[in-house]
This record gives structure tokens, C-alpha cells and sequence, in this order.
């Protein structure tokens, strides 16, 4: 089978039918010279000479060029922001597009129907974007090295030096073919020479950045220092208050604006893990987000404020204080107090991207700001892209939830997408997983969450199934019995994954700092706040109203069903509630014939999934192949090691033996 060619992912345009003649270009509103409609047209054109071989050419003003089939691009204002309506039929394909995101959508929407399989005059579809907002945070650092990146170096950055090269537009190419309109380039966590990206040291490589996402439609944002006054301005505070450092604010962000107009705004962290924020000068959250934010509206750009905010100095001795509260605590209160400008970006569980957690009860317990859904497609807790874990499934759980915020419309996909409250701002955020590997993403099956996610963001309405299909179309094109064996892998992973590892919503257990591999009491008695308070009678966290009162932050229809070990759900409830070992579950097994049975199964069916992969080997490309075999060969040492020794934990903590029998060390 012919070599994909991985440096181009799900846009490698493999050849899906034999085609005929040439393709021309009409427009109708659009500018031709326009810098998105350009984009737009080359991918058509690179596009349909790979799928089919036919050429594209652009039509003159006389209609004068001879071809087969027209490509009109029609402006069409009736059509929502962004969205995009593309017919089709035996003399070619029209089109229509508000404005030129929209129309670079909606080429690549009937690229992707050729890709997966669609004949031009088969294509018909019409969609606008499920939110404003849909962006990727990178976690690079100026050094080269990325956060939590497991796919190799930053493309971005080396030796505190900007990189600019073909791979930095083909992930703009990437990210506009999934509807991506936002990226981060820097890590949240700004320090060393990521502080001066705001300084003549890297504004001229900072806008030609800016530059080239603006050929894709993609708005370029900069994490922000908080403490950039002390650090680029010699100043001793940073309080958002003082006029002399509200005034620096001024002077350096009109400068930035100056040197780089294409930016989009900045994201910050602060008064979080280390980072300096206004609670240093007894300052809220509300007040230095407001403070850049007036700053910088008349530039049009925004601010985007991580709620990653908690006490990060915990005492595991104290079983009141509870890291999942801190969230809504600090921010609960200064609902409304932000400004238009400002939106608060919002991880979707309470605690830190865990493979199971509960919904965070700030995502639609804010009624009058504005919020986005910020989740994680680089696999800190899932596997670091060497466990097959696809994570759309979790995503769509997050999304469909129901907060009770309002009735009708009360989904946190219904919040994020500004439907429920009308806000100005809303969408979602992904901590992305690429990195300089050959392949992107150091898993080959791991572009999978990538392009998921876009592909989620811009349309809530799509199944995990749905959106798996494309991907494995448009990067393997296989027949459809094995497509059938690989969209089963993905759809399982993730359930497959958290067999082996934490169970029923407990979460972390795992190796401190690297968060690769079972350590069950790791993180136990750390300052961190992440246990599990496992004893020889039960585990879990007392988060009901007479342990933490966690649970109490969210309306009443959740509040009372998380505060009842009966009518919580059996997936969070080690979440919510300390259970006895012989606590029966609805299947009737106890809690500890659970964890052992839970643990040799998830061992079980990744063996299997290493199985169903060598069963592909002759329709999947030999390098893709080879790739993805040494990645199941560290997963089951891993799915092995939790296995053994979370099964080993509590057979010593409770004194149980497993019903059936099994070696438990």
C-alpha cells in the first residue's frame, strides 16, 4: 500500500477516484486577491489534484478559460458569521459564504467529502459554527521544549528563537481544515525570554506569525506575564490598581498593536501553581482582567482568563479544604463583574484533565459572563499519545451535560456557545498535542483527538463515530470492514483506558511530576489537594454537604442527585462519596470485586486492541504500521504495571480476596 505522506496528516489527499478534466474558479463577491480566498483556492486546487487528478484553473472575467466544471464562490450575508452552505452537481460545485472564514470552511467541508468518499455532484451541505470561539493552546516554551508535550520539540520556538518555516503554515493549513479561528502559541506558564515576546526582541517574527495564521482566518494570541511590569519594566508591583502600572499597560500595549495588528488578544494565567495575579496586592480576578481588558478594546482584542485558580499548598491532613471548590469559590461572586472583553476560559472538570471527573459547576453557574470550555487533547493523564485514547467521547459527555442553569438550554454546549445567555464571547479551547515529531502528534492515532476536536468545536452536533470516520477516511482510506475494526478501537479506547487506570471518577493515582504510569499513593500526602483517602474500609472524597460541600455548588437537580451515593452516578462515585470496599454497586458486585474485575478486563481488552492493530497491518501504510505497534507495546507494559499494581493496593489496604481467584501480588 502506498506510504502516507504523515507530514501532511488527514490532508495528505491520497488519489479516491480517477477523474477527468479541469476545474474553474468564478467569483461573485468575493475578492480574488483576498489574502483567506487565495488559501481558499490553493487548497481546492492542491486538493482535487491529489484526490482525483483533475486540474483547477482560474476562470478570466470572460468566462474565456475552457473547462469542465465551474467552482463559483458566492458572498452570501443571509448566512450566519462564519458558516458557509456548499451545493453541488454534474457541472460543479457552488459556495456560498458571509464573509471569507466562512468561505475557507466551506472548501474545505467539500474537500473533506471527496476525502471521504463523495462524488462533486454528490455533495450538499449547509452549517454555521457551534461557537464563536474555537482555539488551541500551546504549551511551548521558548527553549524549545513544550509542557506535557509527548510528540517531540516545540515547532514554534528553539533556543529562544521564533521558527518559521513550511511546517508553521501547514499547521495553519491543519487548523483552518477543522475550523480552528484562534491559536496560542506560548505557554500559560510565561517566564525567561517567553516574557519579551512583547518586546522589540521578536515582533518582527511575532507578526510574520500573525501573518500567516491571517492567510487561514486564525487569530494569533500570546499567553501574558501578569508580572511584565516588574519583569520588562523594572517596576516593584504589578497591582492592577496602580495608575503607574496601569500606564505602563497603555504604552506597552499600544506598541504591541503597533508592530503587530493581526494579534488577537492574550490568554493569562494567574495567582495559579506559582504565577504571579492581583490576589498578591489583595486585588480579585475581575480586577486585572478588567484592567488589560479596557486597555486593549479599542484594539479590538480580548482577554482570556484561565479559572485555573487554587491553593496549591494544601495539607492532606485537612479533609475540609478541597482543591475541586476553588474554581467556583473564587469566581462565583464576581459574576458580572467582568467586563465584555474579558472571557473566562474554564477547564471541564473541577480538578485537572483527569480520564473521568465531574463537570465543573462553574460552566453555567456563571449567568452573566462570559465563558468558554477549555479541555485537553495532550494526554498528560490519558497516556502521553503512548495509550490509545481517544478522547471525543469525553469531550461530547462535557458538552451534553446538563447544568439545570436554565431550562431548555441548559447543556454546557448550550452555555459555551453563548445560546443560553446571549453572551458576546463564548467557544472552546483545547491544550493541544502537536509537537516536531515527523508525524505531529508522536502517536499516529493521536491526530484523531486533534482533528476531533476542531471538528467538534465547530460542530457540537457531531457523533465521536461520525467524526472518527472521517478522520480514518481521510488518513487511511480503508475498506470499510476495517474501517469498521478501527473506528472500534477509537470508540473503545478511552473506556478501555480507564478499566486499567483510576476507577469510578477517583482520578490520579499516578506517577508524581511525569503523570505516566501507577502510583497509587503518589500524590497522597502532597500539597497538591489530589486524594484519595483510601483506608483498610474504603476509598473515595467526601464532597456531599457533610464533607466538603463540593457538591452544593451546583444547581439543585445535580446538587442532590452527586450528594446521594444511590443517585450518584456510579462512574463519579468515588468522586463524591467515601465508600466501603463492600458498598454493592448496581451490578451487584461490592466496590472491591469491581476494581479487580474493572482492572483485568482494561488489561484484557488493551491486549485486544494491540491485537485488532496487527490485523490491519496489511491495509495500513508499513511506517504508520510500525509507528503505532511500538506505541501498544509500551501500552500494555503500562495497562500491566496498573493492573498489578492498583489490584495489589487494595487487596493489601482491604484484606479482600478477589472472588475468582486471580493472581493479585
Amino acid at each position: 500500500m502506498e506510504v502516507n505522506n504523515w507530514t501532511q496528516l488527514w490532508l495528505s489527499y491520497q488519489k479516491v477516484y480517477e477523474g477527468h478534466g479541469t476545474w474553474g474558479i468564478g467569483y461573485s463577491g468575493f475578492d480574488a486577491e483576498n489574502r483567506i480566498v487565495e488559501s481558499a483556492v490553493y487548497e481546492f486546487r492542491t486538493a482535487m489534484e491529489g484526490l482525483t487528478g483533475e486540474n483547477v484553473v482560474i476562470t478570466d472575467s470572460e468566462g474565456n478559460v475552457k473547462n469542465d466544471r465551474i467552482l463559483s464562490l458566492v458572498k452570501d450575508e443571509s448566512i450566519p458569521k462564519e458558516g458557509y452552505r456548499v451545493e453541488s452537481g454534474e457541472y460543479g460545485a457552488t459556495v456560498k459564504a458571509p464573509d471569507e472564514n466562512g468561505l475557507l470552511y466551506g472548501i474545505f467541508a467539500l474537500i473533506r467529502n471527496v476525502a471521504c468518499g463523495k462524488k462533486p455532484g454528490e455533495i450538499k451541505e449547509e452549517l454555521s459554527p457551534s461557537n464563536p470561539l474555537r482555539m488551541m493552546n500551546h504549551w511551548d516554551n521558548m527553549d524549545g521544549s513544550i509542557e506535557r508535550g509527548y510528540s517531540g520539540n516545540s515547532f514554534f520556538f528553539d533556543k529562544d528563537s521564533i521558527i518559521i518555516s513550511r511546517r508553521t503554515r501547514d499547521y495553519a493549513r491543519f487548523m483552518a481544515s477543522v475550523g480552528i479561528n484562534g491559536v496560542v502559541i506560548n505557554n500559560v506558564n510565561v517566564k525567561d525570554a517567553a516574557s519579551y515576546l512583547i518586546t522589540d526582541r521578536y515582533f518582527d517574527k511575532v507578526k510574520a506569525l500573525s501573518e500567516i495564521f491571517a492567510d487561514y482566518g486564525i487569530k494569533l494570541y500570546l499567553s501574558l506575564n501578569f508580572a511584565s511590569p516588574i519583569e520588562l519594566g523594572g517596576m516593584s508591583i504589578c497591582d492592577p490598581m496602580s495608575k503607574e502600572v496601569i500606564d505602563w499597560w497603555k504604552g506597552k500595549m499600544s506598541e504591541i498593536h503597533l508592530k503587530v495588528p493581526e494579534l488577537g488578544g492574550f490568554l493569562v494565567k494567574a495567582d495559579s501553581e506559582g504565577r504571579p495575579g492581583p490576589f498578591t496586592y489583595g486585588r480579585t480576578q475581575a480586577d486585572g482582567a478588567n484592567m488589560l481588558a479596557d486597555i486593549i478594546d479599542q484594539y479590538g482584542w480580548i482577554i482570556i482568563w484561565r479559572c485555573f485558580v487554587y491553593n496549591c499548598t494544601q495539607d492532606w491532613r485537612d479533609k475540609k479544604t478541597d482543591r475541586a471548590r476553588a474554581g467556583y469559590d473564587y469566581f462565583k461572586d464576581q459574576d458580572g463583574d467582568y467586563h465584555d472583553n474579558v472571557i473566562l476560559q474554564i477547564k471541564n472538570g473541577p480538578m485537572d484533565f483527569q480520564i473521568r471527573e465531574a463537570v465543573s459547576p462553574l460552566l453555567g453557574g456563571l449567568t452573566r459572563t462570559n465563558q468558554m470550555l477549555e479541555v485537553q487533547i495532550a494526554q498528560e493523564y490519558t497516556g502521553h499519545q503512548i495509550d490509545l485514547c481517544y478522547l471525543i467521547p469525553l469531550f461530547k459527555e462535557v458538552l451534553d451535560f446538563h447544568t439545570y442553569c436554565r431550562e431548555g438550554c441548559d447543556t454546557v454546549a448550550d452555555v459555551v456557545s453563548t445560546r443560553t445567555f446571549g453572551n458576546r464571547l463564548g467557544g472552546m479551547a483545547a491544550v493541544i498535542n502537536t509537537g516536531n515529531d515527523y508525524n505531529w502528534t508522536g502517536n499516529d492515532l493521536a491526530a484523531a483527538n486533534t482533528y476531533g476536536f476542531g471538528r467538534l468545536a465547530f460542530d457540537t452536533s457531531l457523533s465521536s463515530e461520525q467524526i472518527a470516520r472521517e478522520w480514518i477516511r481521510m488518513t487511511y482510506q480503508l475498506e470499510s470492514d476495517k474501517e469498521d475494526i478501527l473506528t472500534d478501537m477509537l470508540l473503545r479506547s478511552r473506556e478501555i483506558y480507564e478499566k486499567y487506570t483510576s476507577f469510578l471518577g477517583i482520578g490520579w493515582m499516578v506517577t508524581p511530576h511525569d503523570h505516566y504510569g501507577p502510583s497509587i499513593d503518589g500524590y497522597e500526602y502532597s500539597r497538591w489537594g489530589t486524594y484519595h483517602r483510601a483506608d483498610h474500609l474504603g476509598i473515595g472524597v467526601d464532597r456531599t454537604d457533610k464533607g466538603t460541600g463540593y457538591a452544593q455548588q451546583y444547581y439543585k437537580e445535580n446538587a442532590q442527585m452527586y450528594n446521594d451515593p444511590k443517585t450518584c452516578p456510579e462512574e463519579l462515585l468515588l468522586f463524591f462519596h467515601h465508600i466501603p470496599y463492600t458498598y454493592k454497586l448496581k451490578s451487584g458486585k461490592t466496590l472491591i470485586q469491581y476494581i479487580y474485575d474493572s482492572h483485568f478486563e482494561g488489561l484484557k481488552e488493551a491486549q485486544e486492541l494491540a491485537q485488532s492493530w496487527e490485523r490491519l497491518k496489511p491495509v495500513i501504510p508499513a511506517e504508520s504500521h510500525e509507528r503505532v505497534s511500538k506505541r501498544f507495546e509500551l501500552q500494555l507494559v503500562n495497562a500491566r504495571e496498573w493492573c498489578d499494581q492498583v489490584n495489589s493496593y487494595f487487596y493489601r489496604k482491604s484484606g479482600i480476596p478477589d472472588e475468582k481467584g486471580r493472581e493479585i501480588f
